[in-house]
């Protein structure tokens, strides 16, 4: 899916990212320039702003009203809302910092870049095209996998 995150939303673009959807965030983007972009790249408009959310339904576009205290109760709605599955696929994945398409890449090639204890314990790598960044399965993995087996949990329906 494509979306469009406001600014207050930082850390679900991020995570949205990381679920493999294409997600345009900027923090300096105003309200005016949210709308455009919603409406000529026909995306999604997710916002904790109740007036820029009424300004967006009132122009008929997709837009949804952000709620939830926590980063699970969040992905929780929307994946409830637009049957998103929330589940990470590597395959899939995009650079959370720059929303590129990350691509598998082996040890060897990047292995300079990697401190020696992660070079050491982890086998799986992807790069990010555009911006270089690297990633891999690391010890912040199961608590990336805790918050969306519990935003799962939290779930009324099944995603499609």
């Amino acid at each position: 899916m494509r979306f469009l995150v406001d600014g207050m939303l930082g850390k679900l673009a991020r995570w949205l990212r990381m679920l493999g959807h294409d997600v345009t965030y900027n923090v300096h983007l105003e309200d005016r320039e949210l709308l455009e972009i919603a409406k000529l790249e026909q995306r999604i408009l997710l916002t904790r702003d109740k007036e820029l959310y009424k300004r967006a339904a009132t122009r008929g576009l997709d837009t949804f009203y952000v709620e939830g205290k926590t980063e699970v109760e969040r992905l929780a709605k929307i994946a409830e809302r637009y049957g998103l599955l929330l589940e990470i696929d590597m395959d899939k994945s995009r650079c959370p910092i720059c929303n590129t398409p990350l691509k598998s890449i082996q040890k060897e090639q990047i292995e300079a870049q990697l401190k020696p204890n992660t070079a050491h314990y982890y086998e799986q790598f992807w790069r990010c095209p555009n911006c270089g960044q690297i990633y891999w399965q690391g010890a912040h993995w199961k608590q990336i996998t805790n918050t969306l087996t519990e935003a799962n949990k939290t779930l009324t329906t099944a995603p499609v």
